[in-house]
């Protein structure tokens, strides 16, 4: 195979900063991993309801501010402001609400295990 001389080009869609550091665990991976990702934009006063997700979730906030319910953060919510990244483990049940006056959008990347969904409503499923 020979190199070509063309030029290669990227763009950089979106970019976010955490805290902590980053470690990539899908649990019950055992017929292999998809790898999803998407935009996701929440008008205002839209929620994404309740769910948990059966693998990763790995999110940059591209505009506007994400409420996050959670039991995980101090006084179960955090406020998630354009340009955070947000990391979201398996099976903890949350949701995102959008209580700004403009969109949310989020380029989220999901790493979840084949046959799984997306975002898990059955919150019987949240605890494995």
């Amino acid at each position: 195979m020979s190199a070509s001389t063309a030029p290669v080009s990227a763009v950089d869609l979106a970019a976010g900063e955490i805290d902590e550091g980053v470690a990539v665990d899908v649990p019950d991976a055992g017929e292999g991993v998809g790898v999803t990702f998407r935009e996701i934009t929440l008008a205002p006063g839209a929620s994404t309801g309740v769910h948990c997700h059966h693998g990763q979730l790995i999110a940059v906030v591209q505009a506007g501010a994400l409420t996050h319910y959670a039991d995980t953060h101090p006084g179960g919510v955090r406020v998630y402001a354009a340009g955070e990244a947000i990391i979201e483990g398996a099976y903890y049940p949350h949701e995102g609400v959008n209580e700004g006056e403009e969109p949310v959008v989020l380029w989220v990347t999901y790493i979840i295990p084949e046959g799984e969904p997306l975002a898990e409503t059955d919150l019987a499923r949240c605890d494995p």
